[in-house]
């Protein structure tokens, strides 16, 4: 597994019975989690004292309960910061498990002795955005939303990466794909980080068993002659590392070589040190 242990401003505490209680900054939230099915007794005081816990509904969705909680506060990993806020089904504009990701490609990235243009993919508020941007790539940051459009060039701002060159674009994340594709523009590494369900500005549908590998095969038509990385990940039930593989394998090898590894993403657990699995992703790339 592929661990997100070089945090300072994120910890996940503990997990029980469901949920799972954070540490994000100077702020503690309990949110549910669907890999914490166990009922093992909560192991820390912090339980009992929490800044906000979002409490899901036996009819779907879900509500905060907050508890001296500002509207917005920042963290940082390493040379970045993130704007947080609470929003709809438990989210804060934030995956920390996805820094083990930043991690990997960044080093790819600096010792490429190379200008390298990324391509990012449901961009969501820009995490892999700016951790490319801040190693040196050229970065056009694509998603459907305007308004995560918009919190992921205030996390640029607030990063001090403002000026660094890169493309905020609010589209469809396949008919921009195609669009390219017929312009003729190239890319050195592409990161998609597709939904399990969503619908593009203009109410195009996504199903990610339907669409995910069509759009893995489109975008090996984005590469260029000598690409750097491919990165998916996954967050929905069914698509394992070993489907990542056979994709990224099926996809992208047969035209450029390079090796896929792939594997689940997670965070350690503070009070027991154990890791929380928090998705997948698969990793191409030529180096071996």
């Amino acid at each position: 597994m592929w661990i997100a242990d070089h945090w300072k401003d994120y910890e996940v505490i503990d997990t029980s019975c469901g949920e799972k209680l954070e540490r994000w900054g100077n702020y503690l939230l309990i949110r549910p989690d669907p890999q914490v099915i166990w009922n093992t007794p909560k192991l820390v005081d912090e339980w009992h004292k929490p800044n906000a816990h979002y409490h899901r509904s036996n009819k779907g969705g879900g509500q905060w309960d907050f508890f001296n909680l500002p509207k917005q506060w920042t963290i940082s990993y390493k040379d970045l910061t993130f704007h947080l806020k609470p929003f709809s089904f438990k989210h804060t504009g934030l995956f920390p498990e996805q820094a083990t990701n930043w991690d990997w490609f960044c080093e790819l990235i600096r010792t490429s002795g190379r200008n390298i243009k990324v391509l990012n993919l449901f961009a969501y508020t820009g995490g892999a955005t700016l951790a490319a941007l801040n190693a040196g790539a050229h970065v056009t940051h694509v998603d459907a939303s305007k308004g995560m459009v918009t919190w992921a060039k205030e996390n640029a701002l607030v990063s001090h990466l403002e000026d660094r060159p890169v493309r905020w674009l609010v589209d469809d994340c396949v008919k921009f794909v195609e669009r390219e594709i017929r312009r003729g523009n190239k890319y050195d590494a592409v990161i998609m980080d597709p939904p399990s369900y969503g619908r593009g500005p203009k109410g195009e549908t996504w199903k990610i068993e339907e669409n995910i590998y069509p759009l893995i095969e489109l975008c090996t038509s984005l590469l260029s002659d000598d690409p750097l990385f491919f990165l998916v990940n996954s967050y929905t039930t069914g698509l394992q590392p070993a489907v990542l593989s056979y994709m990224i394998h099926t996809a992208v090898v047969s035209k450029f070589g390079g090796s896929v590894e792939s594997d689940e993403i997670g965070l350690k657990v503070r009070s027991n040190n154990l890791v929380l699995p928090c998705g997948a992703s698969g990793r191409w790339s030529k180096k071996k």
